[in-house]
């Protein structure tokens, strides 16, 4: 049961976030997980992944809230009978904003991954995305993998991204969550 107190049906969110001084961007990975959880819920995208033949989704964020991003990085693969799909976004400037003023981005940044598993898998056009009900008064702990800058920093500062051997190996074998 996840932290809204419901079975998740397709959708597996893993959230986690590159970090330099060990924060959490709070708000956005709330905001994030808010609309994976409303998506995995909807009975047109339950319809909509239903239709690809896989039994469910891992969908990794690792929002970079230190880097440039210039470009996401993204890993898509089909594991066990089920797609593991791990994507980077970059965190916005969160400070004293509430999840909820972050949702309309995080909705683009969640379509937008799933727009690239659709192309990816051959999945026909995205449903609509159903209005997103309040957050849960208390929500539960979120949990968010953390993991620091990789030791060369210079040179990831440079790319502005992590590269796709890192977003592979973001969650890793160990995909224990590591609580704030």
């Amino acid at each position: 049961m996840d932290s809204w107190g419901r079975q998740p049906c397709w959708l597996h969110p893993h959230m986690g976030t590159i970090t330099v001084d060990g924060r959490v961007p709070q708000a956005y990975m709330l905001a994030l997980q808010h609309v994976v959880v409303t998506l995995d819920g909807d009975p047109g995208w339950r319809q909509w992944w239903r239709d690809s033949g896989v039994a469910s989704c891992e969908l990794g964020i690792v929002a970079e809230n230190h880097l440039d991003h210039l470009r996401p990085s993204a890993d898509i693969r089909q594991v066990r009978g089920k797609i593991r799909a791990n994507f980077t976004c970059a965190a916005p400037a969160a400070a004293g904003r509430r999840p909820a003023e972050l949702f309309p981005l995080a909705v683009r940044e969640v379509t937008g991954m799933f727009e690239v598993i659709r192309e990816a898998i051959g999945l026909g056009d995205l449903p609509p995305v159903p209005p997103l009900p309040d957050l849960p008064e208390h929500p539960g702990e979120l949990e968010v993998t953390r993991r620091p800058l990789p030791p060369d920093t210079d040179e990831v500062e440079q790319q502005g991204y992590l590269t796709l051997t890192q977003i592979q190996e973001f969650f890793g074998d160990d995909p224990a969550p590591h609580r704030p």
